[in-house]
């Protein structure tokens, strides 16, 4: 078993609900894990018939809650955005977003496809190697709700405990991706990309 955690990125369109839930539970278990949105902005519901509202990455969780509460704390609260907020308040300060990063990481976790096209085809396939380390980008597919986020999480947290108990990320990583298909009856997309 490794001495040091496992390096884990977790990357959904606005670093709001997915990323944030995996974030907070592999936190929790003991992984060293950094979430990220890949989107170009922060995307959250604007209500009935409303166009999202939409934040800058640089906004703080506590202003975006701010702003909301003040424009209809009521429906902000019934849809459970106000307390996904609070949460994500407790994890870290406001969101990032992917692109912007350059460290390193020994897995990436993407919650969909729109996400998996943005990080694998659009930024890692696109960056200056410098290392040429690889590391595998592994899409969970994520409906954006609160209790798919937490059963996603739940699957990418078992996922980085296989690799943690491997200790080898590349060998073991298709044996765990089988076994998680057979157990959720889900297809998990992933590749192999350079720093």
């Amino acid at each position: 078993m490794p001495s040091s955690p496992l390096r884990v990125a977790v990357v959904c369109m606005s670093n709001v609900n997915r990323s944030m839930e995996a974030h907070r539970v592999l936190r929790k278990n003991g992984f060293h894990v950094r979430s990220f949105g890949a989107g170009s902005h922060v995307r959250l519901p604007g209500g009935p018939r409303k166009p999202p509202v939409l934040y800058d990455f640089s906004t703080p969780y506590k202003k975006m809650h701010g702003d909301l509460s003040s424009k209809d704390q009521k429906r902000y609260q019934r849809n459970g955005v106000l307390r996904i907020l609070r949460r994500n308040e407790r994890i870290k300060p406001g969101p990032e977003r992917f692109q912007e990063c350059p460290d390193p990481f020994d897995v990436i976790f993407t919650c969909g496809q729109r996400a998996y096209n943005r990080v694998v085809v659009a930024d890692l396939c696109a960056r200056d190697q410098e290392t040429w380390q690889p590391v595998p980008v592994v899409n969970v597919d994520i409906d954006d709700t609160l209790e798919a986020a937490s059963l996603g999480a739940s699957i990418i947290c078992e996922l980085c405990q296989g690799l943690q108990q491997a200790g080898d990320t590349q060998s073991r990583l298709a044996e765990l991706l089988q076994a998680a298909e057979e157990k959720t009856g889900r297809s998990f997309l992933h590749t192999v990309c350079f720093y």
